[in-house]
């Protein structure tokens, strides 16, 4: 794109060469916003956007369903307020919602649309063909925020159940459903789980936060959610709590996470090549940020250990004993010399890339490149300086180039995960770099560099892609693999290797193997359970782990305070001996919790709220969630009783029964965000609680 025009080019070699398309889309201006909406699952499906004039009915979408071979122009009954959303299951089905808050269906891929629903702020694909979906009542999204209606719809639009009211937003994460809620007063509001589309609701069991503070899910999946809660002021951290299995109970897990506020970037990091891994940073009392890493879902952070044949740097206070410290979101918007966050892939097992600095803490030099090939237990210093870098063939190539200001014609290559370099020159006269790209899923064996050459007035984009396969032309045979136990540290141990419950082991490509596992290379493992031990149990809530220790001990300010815990609206019988299993661990057998069980509930005063004071609603797994709890004080013949609805820093837990069984004309939309009209945003889960954002 540039001077107003729009070039289309196509390629079907992995970039070696590019084919002029442009007049497949009869030279339009495509809108960039938008990008190009792929379909899912290797569908084929493209839609790209085109720009209309000012006094246009509606928009204009081009089609194509032989990835970008053919197109088809289609002119839209409705301008685009967002990208079109596709069915995650079926790809012609669409959602689309328009610049004057209409939610538009397809279910032709795009061919013919239906408006469903009018006054509609933001929608959401849920499980099977269910949308999910707000609208305001009376002026506007913004207007209305924290008055709208939470709405589904599982016909496309023949008939709607209003499921929740009084929302300010939703969002959905793996199989949880959740809500920010405005509370009966009006001034705060609250979040809400739900496991059943949105039918029955509980309050997530969390620390009340002011309305200067935020809440963010980091991660979601099937099994729990990581919850960040951030402290009271403007401090930039806050303390990250594990859910189980319902979402609704939450224990501390890590205090001081490094989260600036309004607007502000986290380093949290989920290693996807190996299972029960993450990175993140934390704010030190010194107001320092260092790096540990968590290799059992949360149950316990420590720092990252000091690579081999390194020195600490000046940060450290003692010259011997320091740890790795990884650059991530954070140290880029601090426009720190680091280009990339940290890699990794789920076939490439136990392979982890990251910029980062060896001391006391993060430091503001120019970082090195480290890597690490057992999910982060040991780490070495792979290049020198800040790189880009790439992983191919499922780890069996890793490619970097070196980040600067200066042209550069030089690519680097590992095939024994980063111990030994190799450098090629892949131009005569040297490009200025702009960015590396391979195909996802690193399974490729291309990859392709861009740049330009010249200035700004007379810039001439290239690109260069080169094939491995021609250096690495040997098939992977069985003789080049080994077997390799993940999260190995002491052989000897009969629990070695044991985490979450079960150990795991790999078939792995040697490191001196010079050859490559192909496109059909599937990750094998042989996995076996363990027996329980303290460390496949969290502390349940009201207790939490002090530092470098096992035992769960009882939350300081809990103590000398009665608990009041109603689950799903009903008198539960609560007890705990201050630990739980992990969400998702698979131990059998072995160690339990020996502590006695005290009763947690004294007394349940919950009751339903009526379909006025509750919403919930899905929303993507990155969501932001601002919430405020007051303390009820009840004076009771002259004795003061603290009846807490953050119990120990909980809230009470209720089950909703469905709000609203009528149905209305209500209709769905596909965006991720409160206000549809803001710009696009970054990916990922954190965004700014005070507009809970959900992406």
């Amino acid at each position: 794109m540039s001077f107003g025009q729009s070039k289309l080019y196509r390629s079907e070699d992995y970039g070696k060469t590019f084919k002029d398309i442009t007049h497949l889309i009869n030279n339009t201006f495509i809108r960039t916003e938008f990008g190009m909406a792929i379909g899912p699952d290797n569908s084929g499906k493209v839609i790209l956007t085109g720009d209309v004039s000012g006094g246009s009915h509606g928009g204009r979408i081009f089609r194509s369903s032989d990835f970008a071979k053919n197109f088809v122009q289609t002119e839209l009954p409705f301008h685009p307020l967002v990208q079109i959303a596709y069915h995650p299951q079926d790809s012609d089905c669409l959602l689309a919602l328009s610049t004057d808050n209409g939610l538009w269906v397809s279910k032709d891929f795009g061919e013919k649309w239906e408006q469903i629903h009018k006054a509609v702020c933001l929608a959401k694909w849920g499980a099977n063909n269910t949308i999910f979906f707000t609208t305001y009542l009376n002026n506007s999204c913004k207007a209305d925020l924290g008055l709208l209606e939470l709405k589904k719809t599982s016909d496309f639009g023949k008939t709607f159940k209003v499921i929740g009211t009084k929302i300010y937003s939703f969002g959905l994460g793996g199989r949880f459903l959740f809500a920010s809620v405005m509370t009966e007063k009006g001034t705060t509001r609250r979040i809400h789980v739900s496991l059943d589309q949105g039918e029955t609701w509980s309050m997530a069991q969390l620390p009340s936060v002011g309305h200067e503070q935020f809440y963010s899910i980091l991660a979601a999946n099937e099994d729990l959610v990581f919850m960040h809660v951030d402290e009271p002021g403007d401090t930039g951290y806050g303390t990250i709590y594990t859910s189980d299995d319902r979402g609704v109970v939450y224990s501390k897990s890590l205090e001081r996470h490094l989260y600036t506020t309004t607007g502000g970037e986290t380093d949290f990091t989920n290693v996807t090549s190996l299972r029960g891994i993450y990175i993140t940073s934390v704010l030190s009392e010194d107001n320092s940020i260092q790096s540990v890493i968590t290799f059992d879902r949360g149950g316990e952070w420590v720092p990252l250990r000091k690579p081999k044949n390194t020195t600490c740097d000046s940060t450290a206070r003692n010259k011997e004993e320091c740890s790795l410290h990884i650059h991530a979101s954070y140290s880029i918007s601090q426009k720190l010399n680091v280009p990339m966050v940290p890699l990794s892939e789920p076939n490439a097992v136990g392979i982890i890339i990251a910029h980062g600095s060896v001391g006391g803490a993060i430091s503001v030099m120019s970082p090195d490149v480290y890597i690490s090939d057992d999910g982060g237990y040991t780490w070495a210093r792979m290049l020198e300086g800040p790189h880009h870098y790439a992983i191919l063939d499922s780890g069996g190539l890793i490619v970097a180039i070196e980040h600067t200001s200066q042209p550069v014609n030089v690519i680097e290559f590992s095939t024994d995960e980063g111990q030994c370099w190799y450098k090629y020159t892949f131009s005569k006269d040297p490009i200025f770099f702009t960015g590396l790209a391979s195909e996802p899923g690193a399974r490729s064996m291309n990859v392709s560099i861009w740049g330009f050459r010249g200035n700004f007035l007379s810039r001439k984009w290239v690109s260069y892609t080169i094939d491995f396969s021609q250096l690495l032309s040997r098939s992977c045979e069985d003789k080049d693999y080994t077997i390799w136990l993940a999260h190995s540290s002491d052989p000897s141990d009969p629990s070695d290797g044991c985490i979450l419950g079960y150990k795991e082991q790999y078939r792995r490509l040697r490191k001196s193997s010079v050859c490559q596992n192909g496109r059909d290379y599937a990750v094998t493992t042989q996995p076996s359970v363990c027996p329980c031990t303290l460390q496949d149990f969290l502390c349940d809530f009201g207790y939490y782990r002090p530092e470098n220790q096992s035992v769960c001990v009882e939350q300081p300010e809990l103590k000398g305070h009665d608990l009041e815990f109603c689950l799903y609206g009903r008198r539960e019988l609560l007890r705990t001996s201050g630990y739980r299993k992990i969400p998702g661990d698979k131990c059998a057998g072995g160690e339990s919790p020996s502590r006695e069980e005290t009763d947690m509930k004294k007394k349940c005063t919950s009751t339903l709220l009526s379909p006025s004071q509750l919403a919930a609603s899905p929303s993507s797994v990155p969501i932001v969630l601002a919430v405020v709890a007051v303390l009820l004080v009840t004076a009771v013949a002259g004795v003061l009783l603290v009846k807490k609805y953050v119990c120990g820093g909980r809230f009470l837990v209720h089950r909703y029964s469905v709000l609203r069984q009528h149905a209305e004309a209500s209709g769905a939309e596909g965006t991720e965000g409160t206000d549809p009209s803001s710009p696009p945003r970054k990916g990922g889960y954190h965004d700014d609680s005070d507009e809970d954002l959900l992406e």
